[in-house]
């Protein structure tokens, strides 16, 4: 998955005109600043994982009991999770990272990755005082998130 996450950074990088900030696709039309928005990783011991990850790399932690989820919190950059293994949308195994897109529109880019063969795993779905967000699996099998917050939903 790492390499999947450093494909992902070098096309937007490659597409991004500097003048503006905005991403551009087709056309020349300004798109949605597609950039990693959150990672969850699958734990069979979501403390214990949560714990090497704060240690490792200095990340604050707390946990969400309601949800069974343990936030981890950089300083700077995308947020994270660690989730237990078996849980949630679609049945977490021990290897899985997902990571989440940030789009402005959930259902418009589960739409069109199925155009491009994905399959949805997880419809354009609401989180209670947060945003939208949806699960799709690529061709190849990875299971890639789509994100928007609150602020961006009408």
């Amino acid at each position: 998955m790492p390499l999947l996450a450093h494909i992902v950074m070098v096309v937007l990088l490659h597409a991004c005109n500097t003048s503006t900030g905005y991403l551009y696709g087709k056309k020349g039309k300004p798109m949605a600043n597609h950039v990693v928005a959150h990672i969850e990783i699958a734990s069979s011991d979501p403390a214990v994982a949560g714990k090497f990850y704060a240690d490792l790399f200095g990340w604050a932690q707390f946990n969400i009991p309601e949800m069974n989820y343990l936030m981890l919190q950089p300083q700077g950059g995308a947020s994270g999770a660690v989730v237990p293994v078996g849980q949630t949308y679609f049945n977490f195994k021990s290897d899985t990272v997902v990571v989440y897109i940030s789009t402005d529109d959930v259902a418009a880019s589960l739409k069109k990755a199925e155009e491009l063969g994905a399959t949805t795993v997880l419809p354009a779905t609401p989180i209670p005082g947060t945003g939208d967000f949806g699960i799709f699996q690529d061709p190849t099998g990875n299971f890639i998130g789509l994100y928007k917050a609150l602020a961006q939903t009408e």
